[in-house]
């Protein structure tokens, strides 16, 4: 089945986490937690997805290159402007149980901007 999610003036946590049921199955009544399951889903509009608060400016992504020292920091704000299906990949991607299944489930997520 395929879900399509309008994300205008949506808010990025609650948008992701019912992202992340439905990649799961969980609405489904045959759920089972080892099965990938089989839903996918199609973000519309993520460049208007909303963030309550000040977290526009003070959300801060964090990755890390491998060499010491090089911790790398970029603002919501500029991350968003650049890319912003990249935000709510990251939000769901969080979101979604840590195992093998992960990638299997966020190949059936289609985001446009």
């Amino acid at each position: 089945m395929e879900h399509i999610i309008d994300a205008t003036n949506q808010k990025l946590g609650r948008l992701a986490s019912q992202i992340a049921l439905l990649l799961q199955g969980k609405y489904h009544v045959t759920y089972e937690p080892r099965l990938p399951g089989t839903d996918s889903v199609v973000v519309k509009n993520a460049s208007k997805i909303a963030l309550s608060g000040k977290k526009m400016d003070q959300k801060i992504y964090y990755r890390h290159t491998g060499y010491m020292g090089h911790l790398r920091e970029r603002r919501y704000r500029q991350l968003f402007e650049e890319a912003p299906e990249q935000v709510l990949r990251k939000a769901i991607f969080n979101m979604l149980p840590k195992n093998t299944l992960r990638a299997k489930r966020l190949n059936r997520l289609v985001i446009e901007k």
